[in-house]
Order: structure tokens, then sequence, then C-alpha cells
């Protein structure tokens, strides 16, 4: 029988991946901290830089995105975050997750000031809309590489505003396989002088916008009560509870934050594995959590019409695979081969379902069981760790705190001096 990848040593690891994955032995050496990430590197990414700081890189097991298997790295601190959706990805077989991106637009914002007209100034701009994007194209010739490039013009009216009436301009731009933030940037930057001619505003603000609303990606999964019964919970009832969790934090914005926290959990992993910027997207997706002027759920999870928990999960997503810390950093390149993604898109995509899997993996503990007894399994590890347990002691000393049902580090201590101050008895070295 096949030893489960969470029992396996290092080594074991590193040759199932050899065996199950595209990666080379050298691959699996930018993971290493001896070859990943040099500081010569660092020094070159950020301003003042002293040295490197690692995290866990763990491996999520049994994902099917849009039919096709895939291992999925994540870098996290939180213990059972990787456990979980792997869990959750695993009840999700054999179909798995469908997902998609509806598109790879992002915006960038123009603030036009001292307006005397208003609506006459928008009139202008719209009526001149094609030649002012075949300008921004000339001057920015660059924005077409991978199948990108301006796309149209949108003009807003800002009402009631600390500084009273404005308009801003969105320059909407196809990132392609990008994040896009410098391509935005360039673009609102030629596009500013341009407007400020045509109509005699003022262009002041000229940035891209991180509520990357017309950059969206969907995953949706669906459970059979088979599936979602387990220890004495019958399926219609974890069904049942999910839903009711679920409506929770649709209704409440206190708890929609802690909700949507979990899902940015796996989410956030998933884009630090890569090298993409997950603080763009968490500003994005709690705003776009606002978009109705009331914060709320990212996901919906309802009954399907045959009895299953269907849930779905839709959120701005401005990631990318060329440019920026995707091609620098060793490990995320190394990331983004592991997963074998050929296009922004299918990244999203991913994310998106893992995303999904981490909401649902929260939701069916709270709903049952309780957030906390499959967490502090794993968190007493941490403790034990924190304690001063050696490498050979962590497992015992973990499964002690937990038999004893006191997963603290004075309980972690004090089983520790007991330990090391016996020559036998539950010293687990001897």
């Amino acid at each position: 029988m096949t030893k489960k990848f969470y029992k396996m040593t290092l080594a074991e690891r590193h040759e199932y991946l050899l065996q199950n994955s595209n990666l080379k032995a050298e691959d699996l050496e930018t993971w290493l901290p001896s070859s990943g990430l040099s500081f010569e590197t660092a020094d070159h990414m950020i301003e003042n830089a002293v040295g490197l700081f690692s995290l866990p890189l763990g491996i999520a097991q049994n994902f099917i995105v849009n039919g096709k298997p895939v291992l999925v790295p994540m870098v996290v601190e939180e213990p059972s975050v990787v456990a979980a959706v792997s869990y959750m990805a695993k009840l999700a077989q054999p179909g798995g997750f469908k997902a998609w991106m509806h598109s790879q637009e992002m915006i960038g914002q123009v603030q036009l000031l001292d307006l005397a007209d208003l609506n006459a100034a928008r009139s202008l701009i719209e009526s001149h809309e094609p030649e002012l994007l075949e300008q921004v194209r000339a001057l920015n010739p660059g924005l077409t590489r991978h199948g990108g490039g301006v796309r149209e013009l949108e003009v807003r009216r800002i009402e009631q505003s600390p500084i009273g009436s404005f308009l801003v301009v969105h320059l909407i731009l196809d990132a392609a396989d990008a994040m896009g933030a410098n391509m935005v940037n360039t673009a609102v930057e030629s596009l500013a002088p341009l407007l400020a001619a045509l109509t005699g505003a003022r262009a002041h603000l000229r940035i891209l916008s991180n509520l990357s609303d017309r950059r969206l990606a969907t995953a949706e999964v669906s459970l059979s009560l088979e599936k979602l019964a387990f220890e004495g919970f019958g399926g219609e009832q974890v069904r049942d509870g999910v839903i009711e969790a679920w409506a929770f934090a649709e209704a409440d914005p206190y708890r929609a934050a802690t909700h949507n926290k979990g899902i940015m959990n796996g989410v956030d992993a998933v884009l630090l594995a890569t090298g993409n910027d997950w603080r763009a997207v968490e500003a994005g997706a709690h705003a776009y959590a606002a978009r109705g002027g009331h914060y709320s759920s990212l996901s919906t999870w309802t009954a399907g019409e045959d009895g299953s928990l269907k849930g779905s999960l839709t959120l701005p997503l401005a990631i990318g695979i060329v440019g920026g810390a995707t091609r620098v950093h060793p490990a995320a390149k190394t990331n983004l081969k592991l997963m074998g993604v050929e296009h922004a898109s299918d990244l999203g995509e991913i994310i998106a379902s893992v995303g999904l899997a981490q909401n649902l993996a929260a939701l069916r503990a709270l709903a049952t069981e309780g957030i906390q007894k499959g967490h502090m399994t794993l968190h007493a590890r941490q403790v034990a760790l924190a304690a001063g347990a050696a490498d050979e002691q962590v497992e015992a000393l973990a499964r002690e705190l937990t038999a004893v049902g006191k997963i603290t580090l004075s309980e972690a201590t004090r089983i520790l001096n007991q330990w090391n101050g016996s020559d036998h008895g539950n010293n687990p070295q001897s």
C-alpha cells in the first residue's frame, strides 16, 4: 500500500514528486534554503535588504480542476490549511472543481479636476475615445505583448467627495498573462496629458485600481450527501449546517470578515508560492465583497435539486505568470512549473478552487465538530516546537498534549522537563 504523502519523509516526498509531476531534481533544489532565493537576488528585489525570511512550503493533494489533476504549492505558516484543502479536494472527487476566468482586464484610473462643466467634458472624452486609445497604443507599443492591450475607456462622475465633484476616466486594459500593474500605470501616465489637453482639466492621480472586478475568477463544486457524512454526522445535517453557516456570513459583516479570511487562507498561500502580489488580491477581494454597499460573503452555498451541496466562489484575481517575482524567485518558477500552468487564467482557476475548498473545510468544521478539534491537533506541533522539543520528540509531545487536552506552552514545557529529566518511562527517546 502506498504511504500517504503526509507520512513520507522529505526524501520520499521529493521522490514522489519526481515520479508524479514534471519537476526535475534541480527544480526541487529551489525549495531548499541553500539553493533557493539568494541574498544577491533579494538585494535586487527590494531596498535595504538584510537577509531572507523563510515560510513553510507544502503541497496540497487531490485537486482536480476542469478535469485535470494538479498538485498545488502553498506557502503558509498556519497549521491545518494544507491538510484541510487537501481533504476537501478529496471529497470533491471524482469530478473535482469547475473553474474559469471571466476576463484578464485591469482598470487604470485618471482623476480629472478643475472642470467647469463635468457633463460636457464627459461627452467630449466619450466622443474622442477611438483616437485616445490609438494614441495610448502608439505611445506604448509594448502593451500588446502576450496578446494584451488597451480595450476601452469608461468615464465616471464622482459626486459628494470631500473636494466636490470630479471625473474619473477608467482605461480598460487586457493584461493577458501579466499581473499588469506596471503595464496599467504606464498606460494611464500616457493617457493623462491627452485627457488634460482635450478637456482643459487638471489630470491629478494616475494609478491602477486593485478592485479588479473585470478580472474575476469563479470556481464551483458539488458534493453528494454520501461524501458529506462523517463520524456520526449525516449528509443532510452537514449540508444544512454548511448552508446555515454561510447564511450567517452572507447577512453579517462581522462574521463575513472571518468567513472571507478563511477563503484567503487558501488563496494567499498559492499567491505567495507563485510570487504574486497577495496584498493586491486581498484588497480587491474585500472591496468586491462590499460591492453592494454591504460587506458580505465571497462564496455561496446552496442545496442542489438532487440534495447535494453546491458551492461557488467568485473573486477578483489580478495575477500573472510573467514578470515580477514570478520570474525572479527560483521557487516561484518551480511552483508554477509544478502546476503546469500555461496562462494566468489557468493559475486563477486553480487559486479560486483552492479558496472554495478552504471555505468548505472551515464551514464543515464549524457546522459540526467545531473548528478547534482538527486545528488544535496540528497546532500542538507548533506548541511542541516552541517549548524546545527536539525533532524526534515533536510528534510524541504533540500527541501527548492532544491526549491530555491541554495544548499550552506551559504544559508542553512541563512534559518536556519530565521527559528530559528521566532516563526511562515516558521519554520517547528511551
